[in-house]
């Protein structure tokens, strides 16, 4: 009894008191305790018909109240708590905006990320990258987030080119540092700056000059992917003389990367050529590229692949990317997406919008349709106005009772069964039976 009593004591002291092996929250309490405050009013549908009143003052200081504690723990002794504080307050900065919290405690958690980033192990400075891009997208672009980047932006370079670092956290930072270079920076010189960083670690992946059988993954692989689609990522804000340099020097190298064994890399070189064709033609309606007949043929072998050596959903993935390429390539359409969110829509009709939203939906995952409703930076980027404004009524007429949302889910099953059966090769099974 005395030693229950002795742990208790310290779990009530605070983070600093607690022992190495005790866990200030669960998982459970992080991710979905927690969360639960974050995304109640993400979607109108989350409304029940006929649900409690909730006391939305209440509900934030809850949240609040969590988040500084969150905050504090990423400074305790255990890189587990640590680790486990960040994570939950990258699900919270995804879910729910929260820019005057945040204000009041910017140069707290810059300084955190800082810290974590620079003696963390792997895990928590990918962990610590991803909050410091997801820190940058709650406040936007504006002296406050350049402060940030100032500090970080060092760290994150260092981490970058340092071979020693591990690649999970070298990728996680070249990510991070083209996603709040794209958000905050003003200076075309440190947009130079951080594009020749990123630079010299994607061109690692070209092959050299005596090597005619393609490219062959390597461990660093991940990172060099990372790297050129943050560096493409900060081309589409690039002044148009930039953009024709490094069109002249990048777009007859990237099609060797067609070539490797990763599927990734193959992906990601494809929508990356299909993005400089598309500003190529925008600076220069008569652009000419000369190997033309050489790439598309690549490009059609690649959106038609059928090697039995590769995954099932490699080649899925592959193609159905490498069809959107080749056209963009050859015919210079895009087949237009449509995101619903809320009762807005957006539309996505260009390589280089396409980019953009994939880039901060990784980041932003299932958060991404709230933040496009309510952030001012990511509506600024897409060209979206400002938030629509929706009154209780409004919302009542967008909620579905549970019944119909039953009819919907049922029909919707059905329909996705009958176009799934059409997909399947029935005869892929006769060979068993020999």
């Amino acid at each position: 009894m005395p030693k229950a009593k002795k742990r208790g004591g310290a779990h009530q002291r605070g983070a600093g008191g607690q022992p190495r092996n005790v866990q200030p929250f669960s998982d459970e309490d992080a991710s979905i305790e927690t969360m639960s405050h974050c995304s109640g009013f993400s979607d109108p549908a989350s409304f029940t018909e006929d649900g409690p009143e909730v006391d939305e003052e209440a509900t934030q200081e809850d949240l609040e109240y969590k988040l500084k504690g969150f905050i504090d723990l990423t400074l305790d002794k255990s890189a587990k708590t640590r680790q486990a504080a960040l994570e939950s307050l990258k699900s919270a900065f995804s879910s729910k905006i929260l820019y005057e919290f945040i204000m009041e405690r910017r140069m707290t958690l810059t300084d955190s990320i800082e810290r974590c980033i620079k003696k963390g192990k792997s895990e928590e400075q990918c962990a610590a990258a991803g909050l410091a891009c997801l820190l940058c997208v709650q406040m936007g672009s504006g002296i406050e987030s350049e402060e940030i980047f100032k500090t970080l932006g060092p760290v994150l370079k260092k981490i970058v080119c340092d071979g020693t670092a591990s690649v999970q956290a070298r990728q996680a930072c070249a990510t991070c540092l083209g996603i709040c270079c794209f958000i905050v920076t003003d200076d075309i010189t440190e947009l130079y700056s951080t594009m020749e960083c990123l630079e010299n670690i994607f061109v690692k992946a070209y092959p050299r000059d005596r090597d005619t059988n393609g490219v062959s993954s390597t461990p660093n692989t991940v990172l060099h992917i990372s790297a050129l689609l943050a560096w493409t990522l900060l081309l589409t804000i690039c002044p148009m003389n930039e953009v024709k340099k490094k069109i002249e020097m990048h777009l007859h190298k990237l099609p060797s990367m067609l070539s490797c064994d990763d599927v990734n890399m193959r992906i990601a070189a494809g929508e990356t050529l299909a993005l400089l064709f598309e500003l190529a033609r925008e600076t220069d309606a008569d652009f000419f590229y000369e190997d033309m007949e050489l790439l598309t043929e690549k490009l059609r072998a690649l959106a038609t692949d059928g090697n039995k050596h590769r995954a099932k959903v490699d080649k899925r993935k592959q193609r159905s990317v490498f069809r959107d390429v080749l056209r963009a390539v050859e015919e210079r359409d895009f087949p237009t997406e449509t995101v619903k969110f809320g009762p807005e829509r957006m539309y996505i009709d260009c390589w280089v919008k396409k980019q953009t939203y994939d880039t901060f939906k990784e980041i932003l995952g299932s958060g991404m349709q709230y933040h496009l409703q309510s952030n001012d930076f990511l509506r600024n980027v897409f060209e979206l106005g400002p938030p629509v404004m929706l009154d209780a009524a409004a919302l009542k007429t967008m909620k579905i009772s549970r019944f119909e949302r039953h009819l919907y889910n049922s029909a919707a099953f059905k329909a996705r069964t009958k176009a799934r059966s059409k997909c399947r090769d029935k005869r892929a099974d006769v060979g068993e039976f020999f």
